[in-house]
């Protein structure tokens, strides 16, 4: 149900101008344990609700494509315990979910690489619920899982040169048909939380010419009236691409 706030701010968006893909940097579930004296893997538990409001925002919106990251390459870094309960988590989320955002019409897709350190019972989950929403197309719901920005390229490149491409046929259109997703719209937005102004490593390449918006919520705070501000704020801007005002 949408409150009060999130419809006044609904109003004054212009539905002709919904940004057609928006990615969300989902941050700041340790720092919202901490402040209420609970585990850091009660704050990641929290960032559920959070994420299902703004899946509904979005769908709300109109938005076509919704990226959001949940699990860094670099995160494998964090103490033991946190990275389990993340991989269980992530894994129950799927059987949680992904019969309802099924019946809303998503389309759930994973970016990422799935190399030995993700557990095969998570790339089982993962790969049922594509299956299982593959033909949806009111939303595409993009998870990047152990991915990163640097190892996409990177990928990418080595994808390339496997093809045995000639350097002069290198181009940002031939790097762009060898990424994880080739047909994924580059975000129009990207919205980070937690008040941090970083990238993190996130879709480094597809995100040259997205606006960024940076919210002090911490993300288990963040709900769909947020993601209306962050929209309005887009529509406020002009994007111009490098390019110039029109006289």
């Amino acid at each position: 149900m949408v409150d009060v706030d999130a419809r006044s701010i609904l109003a004054e968006i212009d539905p002709r101008r919904i940004p057609v893909h928006v990615g969300c940097v989902m941050d700041g579930n340790g720092r919202w344990a901490n402040k209420r004296g609970l585990a850091r893997t009660q704050g990641h538990s929290a960032g559920e609700e959070a994420l299902m409001d703004t899946i509904d925002g979005a769908l709300e919106l109109g938005v076509r494509w919704l990226t959001v990251y949940a699990f860094s390459t670099e995160n494998w870094k964090r103490p033991p315990d946190e990275v389990h309960f993340l991989m269980r988590f992530n894994e129950s989320l799927l059987e949680r979910r992904r019969d309802e955002l099924n019946q809303k019409g998503v389309r759930i897709r994973f970016t990422g690489r799935r190399d030995w350190r993700v557990p095969r019972r998570l790339i089982k989950r993962m790969d049922e619920a594509i299956e299982l929403t593959r033909n949806n197309r009111r939303m595409t719901l993009t998870i990047a899982f152990n991915y990163g920005g640097r190892a996409e390229i990177v990928d990418a490149v080595a994808s390339i040169v496997k093809s045995g491409v000639s350097a002069s046929k290198i181009s940002e259109k031939m790097i762009t048909s060898h990424m994880y997703y080739p047909d994924m719209p580059d975000p129009d937005l990207v919205i980070r939380t937690s008040g941090e102004y970083r990238i993190s490593n996130f879709l480094l390449w597809e995100l040259a010419y997205s606006e960024l918006v940076f919210s002090d919520v911490l993300w288990p705070d963040f709900r769909r009236q947020h993601l209306f501000d962050a929209v309005k704020e887009f529509q406020n801007r002009d994007r111009r691409y490098g390019g110039l005002d029109a006289p």
